[in-house]
């Protein structure tokens, strides 16, 4: 299904590309990885040739220097095509801290490895077992020891640590009981995986409903070189933060390319499948569960729009960036809900792929923020209601 159009897209010739270069990986090759839970390395590997993964890296460290609406229209593609960005969209979304916030120095040594591929930035450690996303809460702890700190403690769903050289981590350097206020205290760090694992690190794969490559991350002892601090040491919330507006809109434009393979799925097999006489589109039955998904598609897709020209225009977004990663995992589930409704038995079979992708949309309703956790907020900080609990 091509990109519903309302004016000229200006990442039309990317988006192009994009759907080129998926297929090359056809239903296939993702069937085959979702079975034994393996990591698309040629995938990624393709995608960073193309320079795709270093779109938002500055031309003068290598990368394109692109928009981040050239981002979302990048990993939109991806999904649309039937292929899925989770085994490296987060180099896209953590590369925001080390931009604003990293020193010339770690820019000058990072980013040129991770524009070429040299070093993949894909892991963010921020989420623990104990705290959720109640961030402040996270017990992880940096404690300075000269010209390195030693972190000790735990992350879960730290996706892609496994297949990642980097990792920017958030833990304490201040005891939460020692801070007038429970954001401060907490610091980013960027940490040498390949140097860290057997040294203090530990990983541990978890398998889940979709082959995502979770995995839960221990520290004992580990070393991080002080010069890894990103930014001040204590200010490591506001700068993950600052991410998080990006994060949310690239989650969303994924969801909205999910919505467009489910759509297009369910569209031409509702021609095609002949029951009783007539295609089984003609029945409203049918048609209009399709429908109705193609209309909260295009409903979230334009508030979608409209915070991507915000965010890129420096203006406040948090409003846009979460309704639009609300409503966009939802539409992408009404589109799961219709397309495996209209294949009936057929879209339990693998061989359809939309079991794999009915899975895989799933997950956005829960990550990387929860619809009740949107909800909260646009009560608080949008309407202006009580903190709720």
């Amino acid at each position: 299904m091509d990109q519903p159009q309302t004016g000229a897209d200006p990442h039309a010739e990317i988006r192009e590309e994009v759907r080129k270069l998926c297929a090359r990986f056809p239903g296939e090759y993702w069937r085959e990885l979702d079975a034994r839970r393996g990591y698309p390395t040629e995938f990624v590997t393709a995608l960073t040739e193309a320079g795709y993964l270093g779109a938002l890296i500055p031309e003068e460290f290598g990368g394109a220097g692109l928009p981040l609406s050239a981002a979302a229209a990048i990993l939109e593609e991806i999904h649309a095509s039937g292929c899925n960005a989770a085994a490296c969209h987060a180099q896209m979304y953590t590369m925001g801290t080390v931009l604003k916030h990293g020193s010339e120095a770690q820019k000058r040594q990072y980013l040129p490895k991770i524009a070429t591929g040299e070093l993949r930035l894909q892991a963010f450690g921020v989420t623990e077992p104990t705290s959720g996303t109640d961030t402040t809460a996270l017990r992880t702890f940096a404690k300075r020891e000269g010209d390195k700190y030693i972190v000790n403690g735990q992350k879960i769903w730290t996706s892609r640590a496994e297949h990642s050289d980097l990792m920017l981590l958030l833990a304490r350097t201040t005891p939460r009981d020692q801070v007038t206020k429970k954001t401060d205290g907490l610091s980013t760090f960027l940490v040498d995986m390949k140097a860290a694992l057997g040294n203090g690190l530990t990983i541990r794969p978890i398998r889940t409903m979709m082959n995502h490559n979770s995995c839960e991350v221990f520290f004992d002892n580990m070393e991080v070189p002080a010069e890894n601090l990103v930014g001040v040491e204590g200010k490591g919330f506001r700068y993950i933060l600052d991410g998080m507006n990006a994060e949310r809109m690239l989650i969303s434009a994924e969801c909205i390319g999910d919505s467009r393979w489910f759509i297009e799925k369910a569209v031409d097999y509702s021609k095609q499948r002949v029951l009783f006489g007539r295609p089984i589109g003609q029945n409203q039955g049918v048609q209009f569960p399709i429908a109705k998904a193609y209309a909260q598609m295009r409903g979230a897709e334009a508030l979608l729009r409209k915070g991507l020209e915000k965010f890129e225009a420096g203006l406040p977004c948090g409003e846009e960036a979460n309704i639009a990663k609300m409503l966009c995992a939802e539409a992408s589930w009404a589109a799961a809900e219709a397309c495996l409704q209209t294949h009936g038995g057929f879209g339990f079979a693998e061989e359809y792929d939309i079991e794999r992708k009915y899975r895989e949309a799933r997950l956005y309703q829960v990550a990387p923020i929860s619809t009740n956790l949107v909800l909260s907020f646009v009560g608080e900080h949008v309407l202006g209601m009580p903190r709720s609990y």
